[in-house]
């Protein structure tokens, strides 16, 4: 039974990873910047990578990936973490957060849309209609944020036009991951993958003129612990895991599942933020749970 959902399992695993995740950058973000944050967690990623693949396979780096891997997954890494990553964060400064996070409910439609046209993957009409009430119970959480207030289309173009390219972006990374991955290691793959990510932010911050923000970063205790237990479970164990999912299952399914972060992040986000939850928030939780039933028919 485990093994015939192992790639459902492992992207609900992806989705406990990022709601750690998401809570430990909120505390980094606030005190640093999301730049800073963005190349230290890579930077930090890589070292767990590099010892987790000294112990486990013998290399510390992925010496023994071919071209084939080296180039789509470097790929993969532009597109998910400079691309997406850079322009969904720079959406939270022109619309507010809940209205991104709303927006990026449309990653897992993206995503089967990208994997049937690129790597013709099929899906089954029940899985669909999973998709179809997780993202709707994601829908109707998000709205739930905040209460006696209504849903009006006067948010910047700009702010939603990047919010959608930080869709495209994480979309079309897990489906190029894919293709890039085919049976090698997937953790192996994300230390490509952050590799390039972090070569690419590395470069936007050169450019830019923003390396004292991340020397900032590392005087800051609280930021520093938040980006280390975030980088733990994100680029490392979340990455890594989304990497494993989609080898076991197809991206459509497992970006779906990836995508209730923000149904399991109520209990954390009321006990420890003490934000308020309301009714609509259990009504999108218990929908989210109903289509997530659905994948293990």
């Amino acid at each position: 039974m485990l093994q015939t959902y192992s790639g459902e399992l492992a992207s609900l695993l992806v989705a406990v990873f990022w709601t750690i995740t998401a809570l430990s950058f909120e505390v980094a973000t606030k005190r640093v910047g999301s730049l800073a944050v963005n190349i230290t967690r890579l930077a930090f990623a890589f070292v767990f990578l590099s010892v987790f693949g000294f112990v486990y396979r013998g290399l510390p780096l992925p010496v023994d990936a071919g071209a084939h891997q080296w180039i789509w997954l470097s790929l993969s890494g532009l597109v998910g973490f400079v691309f997406g990553d850079y322009f969904l964060f720079h959406s939270y400064r022109l619309i507010s957060s809940r209205i991104a996070m709303l927006i990026m409910t449309f990653v897992p439609p993206v995503t089967a849309l990208l994997g049937w046209l690129i790597l013709g993957e099929q899906m089954r009409g029940i899985h669909l209609a999973g998709m179809t009430l997780t993202v709707t119970g994601i829908i109707i959480t998000v709205f739930g944020k905040e209460q006696g207030k209504s849903i009006k289309l006067k948010y910047p173009l700009k702010g939603i036009f990047f919010a959608l390219l930080g869709v495209l972006g994480q979309a079309a990374g897990l489906v190029i991951s894919k293709f890039g991955m085919q049976s090698y290691n997937a953790f192996a793959s994300t230390q490509i993958r952050i590799i390039a990510g972090f070569i690419g932010f590395a470069l936007i911050i050169l450019f830019t003129g923003k390396m004292h923000l991340v020397r900032t970063a590392f005087k800051n205790p609280k930021a520093m612990t938040g980006i280390t237990i975030g980088s733990f479970f994100g680029p490392f164990l979340g990455v890594s895991f989304s990497l494993v999912a989609i080898q076991l299952t197809t991206t459509g399914i497992a970006s779906t599942l990836m995508a209730i972060v923000p149904i399991l992040i109520i209990p954390p986000a009321a006990i420890f933020l003490k934000q308020k939850v309301t009714l609509l928030d259990y009504i999108g939780a218990a929908i989210s749970v109903g289509g997530v039933v659905l994948f293990f028919v």
